[in-house]
Formats: structure tokens, C-alpha cells, sequence
């Protein structure tokens, strides 16, 4: 009974949010916030539409640019300003710098720069990925124990070789707890870059709609943007639990003999 209730957890959380949604929107009685069952029949029409699978696409295909494009170049960054002092002294101040900074703040300048296509948008969710993707790859390098390098030195390795064989897989299950972090801020920044600089997308969907007063089309892009990120995460849980399965618990402590 409690493993089948535990499975139905989040279909009961959604349809309890859903059902405060119905009410709260029946009560205010207010144009501009539809009832939950208006919102979900505006997702048909979206999805049947042409036009809008592109522009969502669109979306998908630059976030997924970005995504790899950060992972590529923050896990070698991390691990090297983990097991290097040197490196870590020179970038932590930089990383310090842009960190603060909402990477939608610089979207008027990249635009600037580059203009206001896909170059652009990419550079935004490279940047919004990148940083905590570094930061768990500079703690999970950090972390590794200094005997098992000792170890691989002793049987020849060299340095570059080290980082590869010994470092990446011990420090695997931390750069993918900043990967997993990293993919919600893709999608993060993917919607808020579309939303400043509306040429295609789903960010310039929800934004036309809600400048020609189609509020039920707004909530249906807020559901259907909330569901990707569902599904993209749950898709990514499974295959980081596949790769770090050899450092999960095998079995549960009891935490009582009685």
C-alpha cells in the first residue's frame, strides 16, 4: 500500500494543484487568470499546431546546443581548478564576478553584440549552465583522496592521465548533481532569453499570447514548459542513476534490531 502510494505521489500533488488552481480561479472570478480546465483545452491546440511544434523545437534544439556546449567546457575547468591551485587562484575571481550576475541582465548586451538570433540565445544558457556545472566538478575533483593519485603516479600515470582514469569517475557523482542542476537552468534561461528577444521560440509564444489577451494559451505554454522540464529531468535521473550506480547504497541500514 505505501510503495503504491508513494508512485502516485506526484500525480496527487498535480491533481491537488490543479484542483486549488480550478477553485482559486472560480473565486476571483478574474479574465486574467482562466480556470485550470480552460488552460489544459489550450494544449491540444498547441501541440497540433505547425508553427508553434517549431518555435518549441526551436527551443529544445538551442537549450540542447547550450547544455552541451557548457558541459563540455565546465567539467575540464572544474577538475582542473580542483586538483590545481594555480588554475583555481586564476578563474575563482572571474567566476566570483559573473556568478552574482542574472545571466538575463546580459541579454541587451550579447544582443549588441551579436544580434538577436540563435548565437545569442546560446551564449545566455551556456552561461546560465556553465558555473554550477564548474563549481560540482571543482568539488567533486577536490574531494578525491590524495592516495589513490599517489597510487596512479606510482604506477606511471601521468598528470593528464590521472584526471581522466581517477579523478573524473571518483568526482562523477558530483559533476552530475551540477548537471542535473545545470539542465533546470537551461531551461531557465532558454524561456527568459526568448521572452527579451521574441523571434521564435516558446518564450515568444507565451509572450505573444499574453500581449493579445490569450491568457488561457499563456497558462497552457506555463504547463507545457513546466512538463518539459519534468520530463527532461526525470529522463536525465535516469540516466545519471545508470552511470553513478556503482556508488548508490545496495541495501537500506535498519535503523532499528528491535
Amino acid at each position: 500500500m505505501n510503495g503504491l502510494v508513494k508512485r502516485l505521489a506526484p500525480v496527487l500533488a498535480c491533481c491537488g494543484l490543479l484542483l486549488a488552481w480550478q477553485l482559486a480561479s472560480l473565486g476571483l472570478k478574474n479574465d486574467s487568470f482562466p480556470t485550470a480546465l480552460e488552460s489544459l483545452r489550450a494544449i491540444p491546440p498547441i501541440l497540433t499546431d505547425k508553427e508553434a511544434l517549431i518555435n518549441i523545437l526551436a527551443s529544445l534544439r538551442r537549450m540542447a546546443i547550450g547544455f552541451a556546449l557548457a558541459i563540455a567546457f565546465a567539467i575540464p575547468l572544474g577538475l582542473l581548478m580542483g586538483r590545481s591551485r594555480s588554475t583555481a587562484a586564476f578563474f575563482n575571481p572571474l567566476l566570483m564576478l559573473i556568478y552574482p550576475v542574472p545571466k538575463a541582465a546580459l541579454m541587451p548586451i550579447i544582443m549588441l553584440w551579436l544580434g538577436v538570433g540563435d548565437i545569442s540565445k546560446t551564449l545566455v544558457i551556456f552561461l546560465g549552465v556553465s558555473l554550477p556545472v564548474i563549481y560540482h566538478s571543482f568539488e567533486g575533483a577536490k574531494a578525491v583522496e590524495e592516495k589513490m593519485l599517489w597510487s596512479g603516479a606510482a604506477m606511471g600515470m601521468p598528470a593528464g592521465e590521472r584526471l581522466l582514469r581517477i579523478v573524473l569517475p571518483a568526482a562523477l557523482p558530483e559533476i552530475l548533481t551540477g548537471c542535473r542542476t545545470g539542465l533546470v537552468l537551461a531551461l531557465i534561461t532558454m524561456v527568459t532569453s526568448e521572452m527579451i528577444a521574441r523571434q521564435s521560440g516558446a518564450g515568444n509564444i507565451l509572450f505573444n499570447a499574453l500581449d493579445m489577451g490569450q491568457y488561457d494559451t499563456v497558462f497552457a505554454m506555463i504547463i507545457i514548459i513546466g512538463a518539459m522540464g519534468i520530463c527532461l529531468d526525470a529522463a536525465f535521473e535516469v540516466v545519471r542513476r545508470w552511470l553513478v550506480r556503482w556508488s548508490e547504497p545496495q541495501f537500506d541500514l535498519p535503523l532499528s534490531f528491535s
